[in-house]
């Protein structure tokens, strides 16, 4: 039996760190967002307009949210008609999904798994939408293994969504300061641990009521990141086949609050501050798998 390359180790043991840091901040997250399930029952949702533009009609349509967290917006895509499945590597996040989904009265598949061996492992032209968000491209190590993966599982007409924090954004510190390079090149990153976000955002990340919860929480694991570019994104999407149908830039962010002073904007959004000229914060995009001409 072939021994796997050592940096195929690395990789392995990079992914199952980033499982341990996701498995214990879930709890923390979980602690300041306990309307969730009774929010989602009633009809909220917690897809922002972006998304859901980029999207467009779920209703029917096999959907695969890859990197689904604990499995809020799997479960506002059902909510809107798709026949959703949910993947994440951590077991407490799907732990939670599966439950949220359950007291929302929600119907979704949630599967635990590393989104290379699921996509690997996945019978080809599966599904009608891809949905990855939010934080999700600087969990992976290989852009184009990724691309290749999702436009196998793509049906022919079927559209891979995008929305993701602004590589620009990384630039600067929390304090509006130009401190960082451009991120590129897949470049590794290691931090404490994944933090709570959702605390920080104070109600921005919990639609259906915060809760103080958790505080001061300290991940005792820490995690591996990766440096992406758009155009890396964009050009690992089209090498593996998929045509670029929108790319688009947003100068605010939705839900969260990574920086100092920023400025409440209607729908939960935030912006810089007035002193600063706008930059972008957020981007989206949408690339199809299109139907082949006859023939080729």
């Amino acid at each position: 039996m072939t021994q796997p390359l050592p940096e195929q180790d690395a990789q392995v043991a990079i992914r199952e760190q980033n499982r341990a840091s996701w498995n214990a901040v879930v709890a923390a997250h979980e602690s300041h967002r306990p309307g969730m399930a009774a929010f989602l029952r009633s009809g909220g949702l917690t897809l922002f307009p972006e998304e859901r533009e980029l999207l467009g009609e779920l209703v029917d349509q096999p959907l695969l949210h890859l990197l689904c967290n604990t499995g809020a917006d799997t479960l506002s895509m059902a909510a809107l008609g798709a026949h959703a499945v949910g993947v994440d590597i951590s077991d407490a996040a799907i732990e939670a999904a599966q439950r949220l989904s359950v007291a929302s009265g929600l119907r979704a598949e949630f599967v635990r798994a590393d989104v290379y061996s699921y996509l690997a492992e996945l019978p080809a032209a599966r599904f009608r939408r891809i949905y990855c968000g939010y934080g999700a491209i600087c969990w992976l190590h290989d852009l184009t293994t990724f691309a290749a993966g999702v436009a196998a599982a793509l049906d022919r007409g079927g559209r891979f969504v995008l929305m993701e924090f602004h590589p620009s954004s990384n630039m600067f510190d929390v304090e509006w300061s130009l401190a960082h390079a451009y991120p590129t090149g897949g470049a590794p990153l290691t931090l404490d641990g994944v933090g709570d976000y959702v605390g920080a955002a104070a109600g921005g990340l919990s639609p259906g009521g915060h809760d103080p919860g958790m505080v001061d929480f300290r991940n005792p694991e820490p995690c591996h990141l990766f440096c992406w570019g758009i155009g890396e994104v964009v050009s690992a999407l089209a090498g593996a086949g998929l045509v670029l149908r929108t790319l688009r830039e947003y100068a605010y962010v939705n839900g969260e609050r990574p920086f100092s002073r920023m400025r409440p904007a209607p729908g939960n959004r935030w912006l810089p501050p007035a002193d600063l000229p706008a930059i972008p914060l957020m981007y989206g995009l949408m690339a199809e798998k299109v139907e082949l001409p006859y023939g080729t």
